[in-house]
């Protein structure tokens, strides 16, 4: 699924890049783009808790005697969940722009990372619960859940909601640098899962690759303020 997203993200770019597209043809495309990229999560929710959810369940799961939750009270929580992630969404928007400006950091320095790495503290802190416990299937699992959701849920709705609520059309073209992270991060990710094993050497790999790539992005941002 992070190929596909990956796909998807870079077509604008590369089409606008050789054909010189337009902002009309470059909103169709993406609004199409960002129909089929909803339509593909729906298959992968689909795939994940209904078809084939033995193979998410992980293999160290232990069974308890526990009745599970009902559809009602397991919906009740989630839609708790979502308002008090949205209302502490705005808190933290409007605690990161004046810092923002106090710094002299760049918006996509922030958004890409700063407000990434807060905004999903919640996923960070359970996969890493998860690896601490040796379920590496399940940590791994919800990293790449936290990408696919925000590839093929978050932009598509975004790209759909700026056509009728937002201030200007929004498009699927980001800069060549954020498109350039996306391949490289579905190259890692490929490269990290494909072999089934884990160790700490390839933690501080993926850790260090984190590093270069907000160095590669804060420092120039910074430079440019002074």
């Amino acid at each position: 699924m992070l190929t596909l997203a990956a796909i998807a993200l870079i077509l604008p770019v590369a089409f606008e890049a050789a054909r010189g597209m337009t902002e009309e043809s470059l909103g169709r495309l993406s609004g199409s783009l960002s129909v089929v990229l909803l339509f593909a999560y729906v298959l992968y929710l689909t795939f994940a808790l209904v078809t084939h959810s033995a193979l998410f369940t992980g293999s160290s799961v232990v069974e308890e005697n526990k009745a599970p939750a009902s559809v009602g009270r397991a919906a009740s929580v989630l839609a708790v969940a979502a308002v008090g992630i949205a209302w502490m969404s705005e808190i933290m928007v409007g605690a990161i722009e004046p810092t923002t400006h106090e710094f002299g950091l760049s918006k996509v320095f922030v958004g890409v990372f700063v407000v990434a790495i807060l905004g999903n503290a919640a996923e960070h802190a359970t996969a890493i619960s998860a690896a601490l416990k040796n379920r590496m299937d399940l940590s791994l699992s919800i990293a790449i859940g936290s990408g696919v959701q925000v590839a093929l849920l978050v932009a598509p709705i975004l790209v759909l909601a700026n056509l009728v609520v937002g201030p200007a059309p929004m498009d699927l073209a980001f800069s060549t640098g954020l498109v350039l992270i996306v391949f490289l991060a579905v190259l890692i990710t490929g490269q990290v899962a494909g072999d089934g094993r884990s160790d700490w050497l390839k933690g501080a790999q993926l850790l260090v690759v984190y590093l270069v790539l907000a160095l590669t992005f804060f420092l120039p941002s910074t430079s440019s303020t002074r």
